[in-house]
Parts: structure tokens; sequence; C-alpha cells
């Protein structure tokens, strides 16, 4: 099975692991020349707060989800990575629940593979937390690769 397209999912906490999701898509899109998704996932509340900080107007038709993540620190960082790394990619930007997103996204794309961060967690932290990186990859329509945060 060639691999033509790779989903990446962002959300709020990836930040601090962005050159170990760059270089984890990377190792994973460029033998195969796939395409990367970057799917950013605000939830409602940072959705609006980095539309204003960005400095959208609310009402804009411009202001949509695509166009805030486009904008994001994470995203631009990145796809700054993606493009020194000579790799196609393209930015999604989506409102909602995150795990729910990035399914959604993966199927609508057909990808053969989802690469998702999160940390370590214990058993009963995830059953009381929940696990996004979990979720996703018991719903996901293709395989996910789990980028665990490395402990500075």
């Amino acid at each position: 099975m060639s691999i033509e397209t790779v989903v990446l999912a962002v959300g709020t906490e990836d930040e601090k692991r962005t050159e170990q999701l760059a270089r984890e898509a990377i190792a994973i899109a460029e033998p195969a020349d796939a395409e990367i998704v970057l799917t950013h996932v605000f939830d409602r509340e940072e959705f609006d707060e980095t539309r204003a900080n960005l400095g959208f107007d609310q009402g804009s038709e411009g202001a949509t989800p695509d166009a805030v993540a486009e904008r994001h620190k994470t995203t631009r960082a990145l796809s700054k990575a993606l493009s020194a790394a000579g790799v196609r990619h393209s930015v999604r930007g989506a409102v909602g629940d995150l795990a729910d997103e990035v399914v959604e996204t993966a199927d609508s794309v057909k990808a053969d593979r989802v690469v998702v961060g999160g940390r370590r967690r214990s058993p009963t932290g995830k059953a009381v937390f929940g696990s996004v990186a979990q979720e996703v990859m018991l719903s996901a329509p293709c395989p996910v690769t789990f980028v665990r945060e490395i402990a500075s």
C-alpha cells in the first residue's frame, strides 16, 4: 500500500512538539512523495481568541477556520519545516472536537496515515481525562502514528 496523503493533526498543545511532529510527518511523507494535510483544530473559545489576536474581523468572510489555521504560530512553524524539506502540504482549519475533526478530515481526504501528538499519561489519567490520540487511533480510517512528547 502506497502512502499518498498524510493528515498531520495540530491542536492547542502541539506548539511544544512542532519539531517532533514535523520530523515524523516528513519521515513518512517524503520517501513516498505524499502530501501532508496540516489539520489545525480549535475549540470555539480558542478559535474566537486566535481570530481576534490575528486581527480578523469576526463577521469577515476571510475569518474562516482555514485562514486562521494558516496564520496560527504552530501551523506556520510546521508549514515552514515541511517547505524546507520539500514536502507538499496544505493547511485546513476546523472548529470542534479534535478527535472528531481529525477523523473526519482523514475520511474526506482519503488519508493513508494520520500523525497525532500527545503526552504520556497514566491509565487513570486517560480514563479520567480521555485521550484525543487514543480516540483518533480507535476511530481513524487508516493507520495512526503517535508522536509522544519527549520530556525535557
